[in-house]
């Protein structure tokens, strides 16, 4: 009997075939549930930790007619694991958006040699695309809905060069990581985060928690590092131009809370490029595998 690999669920249809007619009329409709549930329980669910270059890539989330990291991949394992595959990402990065700490699971029902398998997923990726750890976790574990904390890196360059061309954002206006600190901190903290979403969620929530939220001048680069439990589409990228918006026009740091108060997109500044985004952590809690 097939069962297969999306998100643990196992179809119903064949508990209806003729091998299994006795189990419907002699037994009672907890009995079937459980049968189910003994299935589930068997298949076994893998966590990958995923590196990729998103400049080639329509985002992580599979789109119809156009490449993406989460298609890539799936049907990589698909082809190693003889088995459909549903692949769960703890992120949806965008179109350009990169990953240095993306997180997925899937589950099948072959029990792994993960060494050999790794080693054959990475050959059978583009390299553009990396498989840096997997491992085996409990049935439970899902990527997405376990994860509580995300970590985001976006990188801005200070002088041009080629070699950064694809994974910074060369701005020209002199900046100081002091000042920007200084918008960076208004960030911190539970707040409705609704006028720095390109797109509102399906669910309408728009609360965020930003734990940290900082910049760091390394020389060459200007880096800013925030760390939420959930972001919006486009947030990291809507937060950044932001706080160029506002240092260019010499506002001070407390106008940022003027946002907030009022959700008017009016006072957002423009999206930065999306080369200079990394994905670069996901952290789950006690109660999953980390």
């Amino acid at each position: 009997m097939s069962r297969k690999c999306l998100q643990g669920e196992v179809p119903l249809q064949p508990f209806f075939n003729a091998r299994f007619q006795h189990l419907l009329r002699f037994q009672p409709r907890s009995y079937l549930k459980n049968a189910l549930f003994s299935l589930t329980l068997a298949m076994h669910n893998y966590k990958l930790t995923i590196q990729y270059d998103g400049s080639k890539y329509h985002g992580w989330q599979i789109q119809q007619n156009a490449p993406t990291v989460q298609q890539v991949i799936a049907r990589a394992l698909e082809t190693l694991s003889g088995e459909p595959i549903s692949l769960i990402g703890a992120g949806r990065t965008d179109t350009g958006v990169h990953a240095l700490g993306q997180v997925a699971n899937f589950r099948c029902e072959k029990d792994i040699d993960i060494y050999r398998f790794q080693y054959s997923l990475n050959s059978m990726l583009p390299f553009e695309i990396a498989i840096s750890e997997m491992i085996e976790v409990p049935e439970e574990f899902h990527a997405r809905f376990d994860a509580v904390r995300r970590t985001y890196w976006y990188f801005i360059a200070k002088s041009k060069s080629p070699f950064y061309k694809n994974y910074s954002y060369f701005y020209h206006f002199k900046l100081s990581a002091d000042v920007l600190n200084g918008f960076a901190a208004r960030f911190v903290g539970e707040k409705d985060y609704q006028a720095f979403a390109k797109e509102l969620p399906g669910n309408g929530n728009t609360n965020c928690l930003v734990h940290d939220a900082r910049w760091r001048d390394t020389g060459d680069m200007l880096l800013f590092r925030i760390e939420a439990n959930r972001y919006l589409h486009s947030m990291v990228r809507l937060i950044v131009g932001t706080q160029l918006r506002y240092v260019k026009e010499e506002r001070s740091p407390g106008e940022i809370d003027t946002i907030f108060e009022t959700h008017d997109k009016q006072l957002v500044g423009q999206s930065v490029p999306a080369q200079g985004l990394f994905l670069t952590r996901v952290q789950y809690g006690v109660n999953a595998h980390l």
